[in-house]
């Protein structure tokens, strides 16, 4: 699929003067395929295949049943026994109706936190540019083919529903909490109390909210590759973002 065309050049490249304070630490790009990494990941044993089933089922029969019903239409009784599972189980894998619904974008942010730990930092670039690609890598590892639609299904459902948008946020508040100290145990970043690695995430959250709705609401079944599309076209507008012109509109 074509990607959109970008604002200047490689969204990664917008940004290559490195940041005062913080030390070059030498991101050059790249990433490993979500192929390359299943090959040299670990395989689960069974118990650890068929946990992964039971979570896989209570996500897609979560989604379907609560667009069917409705969030309050439905309960947790209803969703365990469609599944054939018990309360202790579910409650095992998720912490509560709005964790399971909301899985499909944690999943993500998950992989993305994980990219930040292991990620290599050598060569040069700009701190933006590897949280971007972090992203990028973590949207390439959400390879099941049900992905897109559940994440689709899960954002329809948190826009009609406030506990679960209050669920996302203090997820996206951790997730984020989690990230800054990943960034100040692996670089060097001169000042604690700087406030650039914070605002960057933020930018980068801002700009996948953004790539989100978008992708919601386009018509038929957009696939991951699209919504990766949507995310290069948000990265590539953040520095002009910042310095777009205040224009007032012409009145009378």
């Amino acid at each position: 699929m074509a990607r959109p065309p970008f604002v200047g050049t490689d969204c990664a490249t917008q940004w290559q003067k490195p940041i005062s304070g913080i030390r070059s630490f030498g991101y050059t790009g790249g990433t490993m395929t979500a192929t390359e990494a299943d090959r040299t990941a670990p395989q689960p044993s069974l118990r650890e295949r068929k946990k992964l089933r039971t979570r896989e089922a209570l996500i897609g029969t979560a989604l379907d049943l609560f667009t069917e019903r409705g969030f309050e239409g439905a309960t947790l009784d209803d969703l365990c026994n469609a599944v054939e599972v018990s309360k202790r189980t579910f409650f095992r894998t998720f912490a509560s109706k709005e964790d399971v619904v909301m899985a499909p974008t944690q999943d993500m942010w998950t992989a993305f936190t994980e990219e930040l730990e292991t990620r290599p930092v050598t060569g040069g670039g700009t701190l933006l540019a590897f949280l971007q690609d972090s992203l990028l890598a973590a949207v390439d590892r959400m390879t099941d083919e049900a992905w897109p639609r559940r994440v689709r299904l899960s954002r329809r459902l948190a826009a009609k529903n406030p506990s679960m948008d209050a669920h996302g946020l203090q997820f996206c508040d951790h997730t984020i909490r989690t990230s800054l100290a990943t960034l100040r145990r692996r670089l060097t970043i001169e000042d604690p109390n700087d406030p650039r690695p914070r605002l960057a995430l933020d930018l980068l959250a801002a700009a996948n909210h953004w790539a989100l709705e978008r992708w919601v609401e386009l018509p038929g079944e957009p696939d991951r590759d699209t919504f990766t599309a949507q995310l290069r076209t948000a990265f590539a507008a953040i520095p002009q973002s910042v310095t777009v012109t205040a224009t007032p509109r012409a009145t009378g």
